[in-house]
């Protein structure tokens, strides 16, 4: 009965204040802008299983109001299905005041480690999401990758991701879309730091670098503290970065019952003028324990979304009391420069801004030229598009295996066994190293590799 009753009310909550679309978000020099005014993300990780969970529109009109209710208003989807018609899930979230951060990958094609490469292929599945997307103005950014770095051998992947940027924004040109930012989500590899989120963002050519920059960082456990947690060396990284930057993964499970004490931090004083919010890591309760609701019978996104005690609650209290003070567009003059491109040191290998392994613009033009499938009818139910929680433990979002999210608090590592939504994950600070999945080389990615090697 109680389940029945929430569903109608969530529906019906759902009904409610839909004339309004929401306003497309932009960047402006290292904040993002919407309506005139700063944003600041507020969202979680909205995926849980290889099923695309933007197509069942009564489904996501019961879970975009009940996160309306916590003050939501950002979701990150790992993977979707580009041939299926999102329609009714995108109003259903454009309605509750939700924005979609949504990677381009799909779990064929995303840029890893173990074999680097940017391939017509890849461009082609990538280009089917943006294409898919392009139009909803309640777009907020797309990924470019997610964790496609995992620990510190993995640099030389990074001008394979700036490969991807170029010709992702060389498409969007071609196509005539609207300006949609690019963005990056990287493992917390301390022995990395800055010099990724720099080299992503470096050099004169805005064509060619993120738009944005996400963090997954779990840092920050329990009663740690801005200092003790980490946060403060993060703040001292980022401050002057001249994109946006914020947290595109976080909330420390361990231990339980979860805090998310960074909030106050991501959204007070200490961090607002440099950082542009976060994402809870995740909405939905897998057996990694970092869902924050469930769903009857042991379902993943099937029937209404029930609220899971303390956390739930606990993440609406902290998000209603932190208020982050932006500035108004109007008002704002962007005063930082793109940062230089780091040099090559021990564990960085990138040597400044080299060439990168780009496809050209024959190919770009090519694909956008041609005519692509119209995308199939959304289904209003549930029961063809849902997965159980058992099948979501061993089949997960994205390629990866069994990985665990920990944090270091001076020589004391809390960790969590987590399967993870992400496409690799690892990170001294962050998360355990996965087993990575291989992408095919093709398209002389491997002889651009040696040629920087030489």
């Amino acid at each position: 009965m109680f389940t029945h009753l929430l569903r109608a009310g969530l529906l019906a909550a759902a009904s409610i204040d839909t004339a309004s679309a929401l306003s497309q978000i932009s960047v402006k020099g290292a904040k993002f802008f919407a309506e005139g005014e700063q944003f600041f993300l507020k969202g979680v990780a909205y995926q849980g299983t290889p099923a695309d969970p933007l197509v069942n529109t009564t489904q996501c009109q019961e879970d975009a109001a009940l996160m309306k209710t916590i003050g939501t208003n950002s979701i990150r989807v790992y993977h979707v299905d580009a041939g299926q018609n999102h329609d009714g899930c995108m109003r259903a979230f454009d309605d509750a005041g939700i924005y979609l951060w949504l990677d381009m990958d799909t779990f064929n094609t995303s840029i890893n480690q173990a074999d680097p490469t940017w391939t017509e292929a890849q461009f082609s599945d990538f280009s089917d999401v943006m294409d898919a997307f392009q139009s909803y103005d309640n777009l907020g950014g797309l990924w470019i990758a997610n964790e496609a770095i995992t620990d510190l051998s993995g640099s030389l992947t990074a001008p394979y991701l700036k490969a991807a940027v170029a010709d992702m924004k060389s498409y969007m040109s071609a196509k005539k879309y609207r300006t949609i930012p690019i963005g990056y989500s990287a493992a917390d590899i301390a022995e990395l730091r800055p010099m990724l989120q720099n080299y992503l963002a470096c050099g004169s050519d805005y064509s060619e670098s993120i738009d944005f920059f996400g963090l997954n960082s779990y840092e920050w456990c329990g009663d740690a503290t801005y200092n003790t947690s980490g946060y403060s060396n993060l703040q001292a990284l980022a401050e002057g970065y001249s994109i946006p930057i914020f947290f595109s993964e976080t909330g420390c499970n361990v231990p339980e019952p979860r805090t998310f004490g960074d909030q106050a931090a991501i959204f007070g004083p200490e961090m607002t003028n440099t950082w542009s919010g976060s994402i809870i890591y995740e909405w939905v309760q897998e057996t990694n324990n970092y869902g924050i609701v469930t769903y009857p019978n042991n379902l993943i996104y099937e029937d209404a979304p029930v609220p899971l005690q303390p956390d739930f609650d606990t993440l609406s209290s902290v998000w209603k009391d932190v208020k982050p003070s932006g500035v108004a567009e109007s008002g704002y003059t962007p005063s930082l420069s793109a940062p230089a491109c780091p040099s090559a040191t021990g564990g960085w290998q990138v040597n400044g801004n080299v060439p990168l392994p780009t496809l050209g613009t024959s190919v770009i033009n090519a694909v956008a030229a041609s005519v692509k499938p119209t995308a199939v009818a959304a289904p209003t139910s549930t029961t063809s598009s849902t997965t159980s929680v058992a099948r979501a433990a061993s089949t997960k979002t994205s390629e990866t295996s069994e990985t665990s999210k920990s944090s270091t608090m001076g020589s004391t590592t809390v960790a969590a066994a987590a399967t993870t939504t992400s496409a690799t994950a690892s990170a001294s600070t962050s998360k355990a190293a996965g087993q990575l999945a291989a992408v095919p080389a093709m398209g002389g990615g491997l002889l651009w590799l040696l040629g920087l090697l030489l």
